[in-house]
């Protein structure tokens, strides 16, 4: 989107470098990375980001001030996995955009729940290192790895809060996961491996006291997994995020948006009539990860056929291929990446996902070349 910089990325760019990124971003997270990463990085000007980081925190205020809203998402949370001493908001929270037609941001979705936030910012500084990028950055906040410890650790002793996932080993996001231990010195558990003594939560003998919480529910639930507590437990532990808010804040949020960035969204529940022109619209479950379940315009049989209680049917955004590469232009998803502390909520970074398919998940674009996950850069302030 900034031509200069694209054009003369696009001419120095050579395969040989490339290799070198992977074989870096490996090296430096201590793990393999088994999702795909773009040739380039995506090159921003920091008006759209800023743009977009501040739709994405009027959209939170607009949600939390909104009674309605509240008192719904609250009923929303299934009573098994309702945990005590909610956060009165999220730590986390993730907000993706489009760039539509008009090269305006259109919201894709909202999550209050944690993402690659060790991660990303590594790869940014590989691709700048690798491809000597100067004159450009990555990150919205100069503080950004003393932001990221307070609301990870919480000011606990990192040898007493743990990174929790389910078969942290076998997920795509487990660089993330290394970088987070070489970070702040906490450990990476799964959660069959803890142990609950009385109102406390231990792990090989040493007590928890503050869990940042990566599991996802519908994963839980598809494996069919009983963890060694239950979430409604009044546990003496502090969350990182407070795993309500991955219900409250998500999908379930569009319908009740009211904001330019927003694309209209019903509750299939709620949907009067089945709109006759649905290549226009997109149907997706409230809760899943990685593009799982979502339908680019489904057919009306399929939409009569979603659970109407955990579906929704949103306006499609169709996305402007903005990224100039040598297999074509491509198109960008841009996930604005917040910490929300006591100062409200503060970007931090992006993740950028590309593709030239009908989703931008990196599982939606295999076989393909210069598209997947990258870095979003912008230039630097004078």
């Amino acid at each position: 989107m900034i031509p200069e910089l694209r054009q003369d990325f696009n001419r120095r760019w050579r395969p040989e470098l490339y290799a070198r990124l992977l074989a870096e971003l490996e090296r430096r997270s201590g793990a393999p990375v088994r999702f795909r990463i773009s040739e380039t990085p995506c090159f921003f000007p920091r008006e759209l980001l800023d743009t977009m980081a501040r739709y994405g925190v009027e959209m939170m205020r607009q949600l939390l001030g909104d009674s309605d809203y509240l008192a719904r998402a609250d009923a929303s949370i299934p009573p098994e996995f309702r945990v005590p001493n909610e956060a009165p908001h999220p730590l986390f929270v993730q907000a993706d955009f489009g760039i539509d037609e008009n090269l305006q941001p259109k919201l894709v979705e909202i999550q209050g729940f944690p993402s690659l936030y060790a991660f990303q910012p590594v790869m940014a500084d590989t691709f700048r290192e690798i491809y000597s990028l100067d004159g450009v950055e990555h990150q919205f906040q100069p503080d950004y790895w003393e932001t990221l410890q307070r609301a990870i650790t919480g000011g606990h002793d990192p040898g007493s809060v743990v990174l929790m996932e389910i078969d942290p080993l076998e997920q795509k996001t487990l660089p993330d996961f290394r970088l987070t231990e070489k970070c702040f010195g906490v450990k990476t558990v799964s959660i069959m491996d803890l142990e609950k003594r009385g109102s406390r939560l231990f792990h090989q003998s040493a007590p928890v006291r503050r869990i940042y919480n990566r599991v996802i529910v519908d994963e839980l639930q598809r494996k069919n997994l009983r963890p060694p507590f239950d979430f409604r437990d009044d546990l003496d532990v502090e969350w990182a995020g407070h795993p309500n808010w991955y219900f409250k804040l998500s999908k379930f949020s569009i319908p009740f948006l009211r904001h330019p960035a927003a694309p209209k969204t019903w509750f299939l529940s709620e949907l009067r009539t089945i709109p006759g022109d649905l290549e226009n619209y997109v149907l997706k479950p409230l809760y899943s990860f990685a593009g799982l379940g979502v339908v680019v315009g489904p057919t009306a049989e399929q939409v009569r056929a979603a659970d109407p209680a955990n579906s929704i049917l949103q306006q499609r955004v169709r996305f402007r291929p903005v990224i100039d590469t040598p297999h074509g232009m491509t198109q960008a998803e841009i996930r604005i990446m917040y910490v929300w502390l006591d100062d409200g909520p503060q970007p931090m970074t992006t993740i950028i996902r590309t593709g030239r398919g009908k989703m931008m998940g990196v599982d939606h674009n295999r076989n393909l070349e210069w598209v997947g996950a990258t870095a979003g850069l912008f230039p630097a302030a004078p």
